[in-house]
């Protein structure tokens, strides 16, 4: 079976603020920036195919799931429904 993945604004705002904020760690360059969306885009595309591979956020909602997404020391976590 394969999904559909549907940004929310909320989730699309907060795409242009981490690359916002990526950029401005060095003005001169886009590399950080595009560097980590492209990992976001590569990690999510596996929600197409395995998306109950994900923790689940909640306890008692088993279609609420937190997606973890390495980058560098740290990385990013998406939370997103099925």
């Amino acid at each position: 079976m394969s999904y559909t993945v549907c940004f929310t604004e909320e989730a699309e705002a907060d795409l242009v603020r981490l690359y916002e904020f990526l950029f401005e760690q060095d003005p001169h360059s886009t590399e950080l920036a595009e560097r980590a969306l492209a990992r976001i885009v590569q990690a999510i595309a596996l929600l197409r195919q395995f998306p109950f591979t994900c923790r689940k956020a909640l306890v008692h909602d088993p279609y609420l799931r937190e997606l973890v997404i390495s980058f560098g020391p740290a990385g990013y976590v998406a939370l997103f429904e099925i």
